[in-house]
């Protein structure tokens, strides 16, 4: 079952009754006249929390967490700051826990070249919905060695920002760097929570990454993850500049956009389902690497 995002963008009380999350705008100065929204727990996948004058009750936040959903909170810039995820969202979770950390470092190595071509792959795909020379990332993906030692992620990212958006817009990929880079940044957020959500739902741990590795990092796993799904960002980001050159702010429209991804639809060992779905697939399909069930993730391919 395909789990709904939910955005709250204005001043609201977020409370929980038989099992539903209810928005209400009682005593919320302005708003009184606002009708009071409901949405049953279990549909809810994720859960962004955008403006700074949202309250919530701690019975609600719990019932979210044990649904598995995500809650994401937002600065206020209204991106995106912060992220809850459940602490036990497997039955096999400490079977799993073990096997992720005794994994080994060729086994890790291996995982890691697996990630490395997929998400070249997926880049290679972007460039050439766009009609953009994409022969470069092919050959790219084709070297990459076990653990990416001679680190073709960074060439390929390389070529690939150089061409994915028109000359004129003169792009450099750098977080704090200008748009688009800012619609980059919220479609990864998303794209992260969905990951990491899908993580713990395999009862994996996500602060232990394959690759990346970062002490201040509680969502190294997700990070290594997610790689091969951000072309799907990517795509989107693209279809919208196409579209228009007025993306300095996050607009309205771009975050709807952008909180659509969950249910893009990606194409996974032929077959064909939700990106959120293809997420659960995917961790699913690296635990049972971790336990010597299987020698490869399962990655989307970008049609």
């Amino acid at each position: 079952m395909i789990k709904r995002t939910i955005c709250i963008e204005s001043p609201c009380y977020l409370k929980c009754r038989h099992d539903q999350l209810v928005v209400s705008y009682e005593h919320i100065k302005g708003f009184e006249d606002r009708q009071e929204k409901t949405v049953p727990i279990e549909d809810i996948g994720m859960l962004v929390l955008e403006h700074q004058q949202i309250t919530l009750s701690h019975y609600l936040l719990d019932k979210l967490i044990s649904n598995n959903a995500s809650v994401i909170t937002c600065n206020e810039t209204r991106h995106p700051s912060g992220m809850m995820l459940s602490l036990e969202g497997n039955t096999l979770q400490s079977e799993r826990f073990r096997a992720q950390i005794e994994a080994t470092v060729p086994l890790k190595k291996q995982l890691w070249q697996q990630t490395i071509k997929a998400k070249i792959s997926n880049q290679a795909a972007v460039l050439k919905k766009w009609g953009i020379q994409h022969n470069y990332l092919s050959k790219q993906m084709q070297l990459v060695k076990s653990g990416d030692a001679d680190n073709n992620e960074a060439q390929a990212a390389a070529w690939y920002w150089s061409h994915l958006f028109p000359a004129a817009w003169q792009f450099f990929r750098k977080r704090e760097g200008p748009p688009p880079n800012n619609l980059l940044n919220y479609g990864y957020a998303i794209l992260r929570a969905t990951v990491a959500r899908a993580i713990v739902g395999a009862g994996l741990l996500p602060t232990l990454g394959i690759f990346h590795r970062n002490r201040y990092n509680a969502y190294c796993l997700a990070d290594d993850i997610m790689e091969p799904y951000r072309p799907f960002v990517d795509y989107i980001v693209r279809d919208i500049i196409e579209k228009t050159s007025a993306v300095e702010a996050l607009t309205q429209e771009f975050k709807v956009k952008l909180l659509q991804l969950p249910t893009v639809d990606v194409l996974l060992d032929g077959e064909t389902s939700p990106l959120m779905i293809a997420t659960q697939r995917t961790a699913t399909s690296l635990a049972k690497c971790f336990t010597g069930e299987q020698r490869k993730i399962l990655y989307p391919e970008m049609q």
